[in-house]
């Protein structure tokens, strides 16, 4: 099995990261491509890796500049997203410009992150919200950025990989009731995520 969390030794430093900054953006947009899917007008899932979180946790050193005590902290933040070999993870984003009209959207969007599913082959596997954070607020508000894990059974996993595997990737909220069908290109990413 591939190593996946990322520790103190696979960072750059500040400096190194500063002058390499460029390559290594465009080497992880590459990567991104197709790892992102729309679903419906304004919520995106964007499906993490070792690589996309190593680039978010040196992105975060450089902007914030917090040196060696913010390393741990970040490397906490961040490691849980990468998914574990049984598992798809993703950042989802409700993506809406406006303050106001966000803010009246997500104010209806409340429980959104028990509402995200693939579904492929005959399985549907629900999404997980990360439990160590507030989702949806106390007054029914969701989050615009949610972190979601798909855990996946030994068999779930096979029928994801099979090749031409239609996946559908879905919210079935109240309010907000999408499904967008997965690239071929993107189930192929995706499954190399998996042990």
């Amino acid at each position: 099995m591939a190593r996946r969390e990322i520790t103190r030794a696979d960072l750059l430093s500040w400096e190194q990261y500063a002058r390499e900054r460029a390559q290594h953006r465009k080497r992880i947009t590459e990567v991104k491509r197709n790892r992102r899917i729309e679903v419906g007008p304004f919520c995106t899932f964007y499906f993490e890796n070792r690589d996309t979180m190593w680039l978010q946790v040196q992105e975060m050193l450089h902007i914030e500049r917090g040196g060696e005590a913010q390393v741990a902290d970040e490397l906490a933040a961040y490691n849980p997203m990468i998914p574990d070999g049984s598992e798809l993870s993703a950042t989802v984003m409700i993506e809406i410009e406006d303050p106001e009209r966000r803010h009246q959207t997500l104010s209806r969007l409340g429980d959104i992150e028990h509402k995200m599913f693939l579904s492929f082959a005959g399985e549907t596997v629900q999404g997980v919200p990360d439990a160590t954070r507030e989702n949806t607020s106390p007054e029914g508000k969701a989050s615009s950025v949610q972190f979601i894990k798909f855990p996946f059974t030994p068999a779930q996993k096979q029928k994801f990989r099979a090749p031409g595997t239609q996946v559908l990737v879905g919210i079935n909220h109240p309010n907000y009731g999408h499904m967008a069908v997965m690239s071929e290109a993107t189930r192929q990413a995706l499954s190399a995520d998996f042990d």
